[in-house]
């Protein structure tokens, strides 16, 4: 009987199913989300919703609105994806094709699929309801994600205030309650330059990376008793001048991944690289280092440009905080097999959760490990099942009567 409550009708299933295809056949590379910000415009328009905003950044929020007052119910889907290399995949990444089950193209499960699912799903609850019901739902269909986790969601947060937030990024639906974050840490050791015949006379710094690389794989790696390892991990080293034509090198820059754990600053990150470097110079008066954060500029389709350092907060929530246990006991009741557990990559819940502190979870359909793969995509089953879910999610957190967040705390 649960699993038959489960499912949806079968004019319901091929509609969301439809709508992952149509969006999947629209390239929607970060910044290029124009035209795919466009059909989600029409096709909210056309089937119901109260309200469609586009703010500056191109973010496009569909609102539904109860008839009674209560609480904002967000979900949140990115509707840019990484680009397609094609010399690997076997299928068309635009085409939408649907084999043994599965949908496949570029953003199946990354996100397009959970996207038409959220949409679906407030379309349902408020079929089914009548739009009888407290607050209202939104689903806000986000840019630039892929560059810059959660940056152009602030823009989100300040129009729609809302309550509660759902992160639909692939679970293989299981309810997430949290998320490592993550930073791009940026080295800079300054040489001097001298012919390369002559090296004694100049101080490269190539060399002098070598010393803090080394010190810094020496650092304790900290850890958390959910989330794992906050990870620093090495992903890119350059010398200047490049190509050296014999000259030394009086630049050396390096470039490391941080997977940031609950609770974690900007000042906390840096600050055992800072030790390190003072170490370093007061052993050696010719040692000279710096370390900040990448900051990064991208423009939207827009026009708008947006840009940060590159530090996206770590989140976590209380297995027992009411509104998690509240979605946990609504997908029960529908039959889905739920499990709590975290993210171990980035999303927007670094804004929502980590830095608004707004009562958060994440919910999606796929696995994450399908993510930018070629040949990507998402199960139909899964697709029918998060549609679900979602409409279960936004009926337990809708009806919540009263909005405490200042009891809602980090693990």
């Amino acid at each position: 009987m649960k699993e038959e409550i489960c499912m949806l009708s079968e004019k319901r299933k091929r509609n969301v199913i439809d709508l992952c295809q149509s969006l999947v056949r629209i390239e929607s590379y970060s910044g290029q989300e124009g035209v795919i910000a466009n059909q989600i415009q029409s096709y909210a328009k056309q089937n119901g919703f109260d309200n469609v905003i586009v703010d500056e950044l191109g973010n496009v929020m569909l609102v539904m609105v109860g008839n009674q007052p209560g609480p904002t119910v967000l979900l949140d889907g990115h509707i840019d994806t990484v680009p397609v290399h094609h010399g690997q995949w076997t299928h068309d990444p635009f085409s939408g094709r649907i084999k043994d089950g599965k949908i496949f193209g570029r953003g199946t499960s990354d996100m397009k699929g959970a996207v038409s699912a959220m949409i679906s799903s407030s379309l349902h609850f408020a079929e089914d309801t009548r739009k009888s019901f407290p607050g209202k739902v939104v689903v806000s269909c986000s840019v630039h994600e892929e560059c810059f986790e959660g940056v152009a969601t602030r823009r989100v947060n300040e129009l729609m205030n809302p309550d509660y937030v759902v992160i639909g990024e692939a679970t293989n639906l299981k309810l997430n309650r949290g998320q490592r974050g993550r930073a791009e840490i940026v080295i800079e050791t300054v040489g001097k330059p001298a012919h390369s015949s002559n090296p004694e006379k100049g101080i490269n710094a190539v060399y002098q990376m070598m010393k803090l690389i080394s010190a810094i794989r020496q650092l304790p790696v900290m850890e958390h008793k959910v989330m794992g390892q906050g990870i620093l991990e090495l992903t890119d080293i350059k010398s200047s001048p490049y190509p050296g034509a014999s000259v030394v090198p009086s630049i050396c820059t390096a470039t490391f991944d941080r997977r940031l754990l609950v609770g974690e600053t900007k000042e906390s990150v840096l600050n055992p690289i800072v030790k390190l470097i003072d170490k370093l110079s007061s052993e050696d008066q010719a040692f000279k280092a710096t370390v900040k954060y990448a900051k990064g500029e991208e423009s939207c389709y827009t026009g708008s440009l947006i840009s940060d350092e590159r530090f996206f907060p770590g989140w976590l929530f209380d297995d027992d905080v009411d509104f998690v246990q509240r979605t946990y006991k609504e997908l029960v009741s529908i039959g889905l097999p739920i499990e709590l557990s975290h993210y171990s990559f980035c999303t927007n819940g670094s804004h929502f959760a980590g830095e608004a502190n707004i009562p958060t979870i994440g919910f999606g359909p796929s696995l994450e490990s399908l993510a930018h793969i070629d040949d990507e995509y998402i199960e139909i089953d899964q697709l029918v099942k998060a549609t679900a879910g979602y409409t279960a999610i936004i009926k337990a957190l809708t009806s919540v009567k009263s909005i405490e967040k200042e009891n809602v705390k980090y693990v």
